[in-house]
């Protein structure tokens, strides 16, 4: 049974291993990000990912793995993804891990004053004021006098208009698509276009070996992150899961500690501790069914 205990523990297991996996990601390129341009991490995370679907999964599902009803939104949604990564990459190069990270996660807020018009969705006044909640800790982070650096806060606001707008698309595709189908999608045209992006972006030093193998780690840890995503969310019901993907915040906020010796000041932690509870109010406030209205 798909929400038996064992299911469920094992889905809340693979989703944990999924945002640890994630936070490693955006260690990783802000790491790199000091030395190399970000279009070049950018084309390895996602050739990397490109290249092991293609070895572990195209020999078994062959034509499967591209088969789609929707092909032109599959397209969209993953070039929105690719957005996301490029402008939170950016954001990384500029600012803290922890603090970037709490933006990105500012997607959820905006989902949702899209879900009416786009969606159809019908939003509680409970939502409306944890949108509201979630934007006051968004201006916590990136307040006057934060040190956080102008172009920093832009690329984090847009990698989190991105993925909002990939999680909406996703949203629609999840019903009648595959979703290796839609995780192949995404390595693709991320690999492809990339690719052609390469020639005018290709920069930086060298490689060294310990960089180079970090630079294949990014495209391990985002290929296998959304593998257990994935998986995670084939063992247990969204509404139970979502809320946990703020763990991702814990993680990141960890992690700016023990790399970079980094650690938020306190309206900055508020700010996250804000942001963090906004998105899972949602998250929670989704579960209880209300009726849709036509989109206006």
């Amino acid at each position: 049974m798909p929400d038996s205990p064992t299911h469920l523990l094992r889905a809340v297991l693979l989703l944990l291993g999924a945002l640890v996996l994630f936070v490693l990601l955006d260690a990783t390129s802000k790491y790199l990000g000091r030395s190399y341009p970000v279009p070049m991490l950018v084309w390895t995370r996602y050739v990397v990912h490109f290249l092991l679907m293609v070895v572990f999964l195209a020999p078994s599902m062959r034509l499967r793995l591209v088969s789609t009803q929707r092909p032109a939104r599959q397209v969209v949604r993953s070039l929105c993804l690719l957005g996301t990564t490029f402008c939170a990459m950016a954001a990384l190069s500029r600012m803290p891990l922890a603090e970037t990270t709490a933006i990105v996660f500012a997607a959820p807020l905006i989902v949702t004053l899209l879900a009416r018009p786009v969606l159809g969705e019908r939003i509680g006044a409970l939502r409306w004021a944890a949108v509201t909640v979630g934007f006051a800790g968004v201006l916590l982070i990136a307040r006057p006098g934060s040190g956080l650096v102008a172009d920093g806060i832009a690329f984090a606001l847009g990698g989190a208009v991105s993925y909002a707008i990939y999680q909406i698309l996703t949203r629609q595709l999840s019903p009648t698509e595959n979703p290796v189908t839609m995780l192949f999608y995404t390595a693709l045209i991320g690999s492809a276009g990339m690719s052609l992006a390469l020639p005018w972006v290709w920069g930086g030093p060298v490689p060294g070996l310990v960089d180079g193998l970090l630079f294949l780690s990014m495209g391990v840890y985002g290929g296998l992150g959304h593998f257990l995503l994935i998986r995670a969310f084939r063992d247990a019901p969204a509404s139970v899961l979502s809320p946990i993907l703020y763990v991702q915040l814990v993680w990141a906020t960890l992690f700016g500690w023990l790399v970079f010796d980094h650690v938020p000041d306190g309206a900055a932690l508020g700010g996250i501790l804000t942001i963090a509870l906004a998105g899972a109010i949602i998250a929670l406030d989704s579960r209880r069914p209300r009726p849709a209205v036509e989109p206006g």
